[in-house]
């Protein structure tokens, strides 16, 4: 039994994670609650094996105390919203770039040689010309997000050479699923739920982008975990399967039964400034793992869409 850190474990992949690593380990959880709930997790609270920090990355004392005994770090702690690092660039490095290298800091000082870290499939390939988009395609950012997660990767190929940190990047798709507050998904559901007879869809509806469903996403961790080797490993996490938005909230208002709701799109190749229009990564490497989805996107975009009518009621 290892004792393993997550950090943002209050947030929806990090909790999910949690679920499924405290059947086998010791799980340790930082989190300044920022982004996350204690609701998520108050089913372990009571665990011995389970410890919750509230605290921050970005401070040194929490991050030292959070890594007293862990042998892993799962870091998936971050500002999470792509808008909100258009508008406040500075701040979002603070966190995804500063934060997440005092995080690093403290495993070289304490002697933590191993950390899987969320980051992005699509913000930091950027705008590519490269489909399916493999592992080795070079970074060309659209927004400060994409920027501070392809930066951070930058630093855990340097620690695993300096210091040897060996880590795995998990490029991840956007993920769905139960206890996920943001997201295209849950945007509709809520607006629907304002006026089930219009609803709004930023850009033209044509953008497509991949996914996957949480359970997925959480086995694949666990399955890059067991496979970190020496040195940096970037291994792009995804279904497979991609959605255009306009699908998206066809699915959207079938499943919350208004499927005459009028769509009405903004216009524009993009739904907002840093969008990127496209993604559509490669998952071959991580295949090569033996890892494959067992949810069909479509069926885990219905599943996520039960929840919220579960949680926040059904559209009338």
């Amino acid at each position: 039994m290892e004792r393993v850190l997550v950090t943002g474990g209050a947030g929806f992949i990090g909790s999910h994670l949690v679920d499924r690593l405290i059947r086998d380990n010791e799980v340790v959880v930082l989190d300044d609650l920022s982004a996350g709930s204690e609701e998520n997790l108050q089913q372990h609270m009571d665990n011995e094996r389970f410890r919750f920090i509230k605290g921050s990355i970005t401070r040194e004392k929490d991050v030292n105390m959070a890594l007293d005994g862990v042998t892993i770090v799962f870091h998936f702690a971050a500002q999470p919203d792509v808008r909100l690092s258009v508008e406040r660039p500075k701040w979002d490095f603070e966190i995804n770039v500063g934060g997440s290298l005092e995080l690093l800091e403290a495993m070289r000082k304490n002697d933590v040689k191993r950390m899987v870290f969320a980051s992005s499939g699509g913000t930091v390939y950027g705008e590519t010309d490269v489909f399916p988009t493999p592992e080795v395609t070079a970074f060309r950012p659209i927004s400060n997000y994409g920027a501070a997660k392809g930066a951070f990767e930058m630093y855990l190929n340097s620690y695993a050479e300096l210091y040897g940190i060996d880590s795995v990047s998990m490029r991840l798709a956007n993920v769905i699923g139960p206890r996920s507050a943001h997201g295209v998904m849950h945007d509709f559901y809520m607006k629907l739920k304002r006026n089930p007879k219009h609803l709004e869809v930023l850009g033209d509806g044509t953008q497509e982008k991949a996914y996957m469903y949480i359970s997925d996403t959480v086995e694949a961790a666990l399955v890059l975990a067991e496979n970190i080797g020496r040195g940096h490993l970037p291994v792009n996490v995804s279904s497979g399967e991609r959605l255009t938005v306009t699908r998206i909230a066809e699915l959207v208002c079938k499943e919350l039964g208004v499927p005459n709701a009028h769509l009405a799109y903004t216009g524009g190749k993009r739904g907002w400034t840093g969008d990127v229009v496209r993604t559509d990564i490669d998952i071959t490497k991580l295949a090569s793992f033996g890892w494959q989805p067992r949810v069909p996107l479509e069926e885990g975009v219905r599943l996520y869409l039960r929840w919220l009518i579960k949680k926040f009621g059904p559209v009338k």
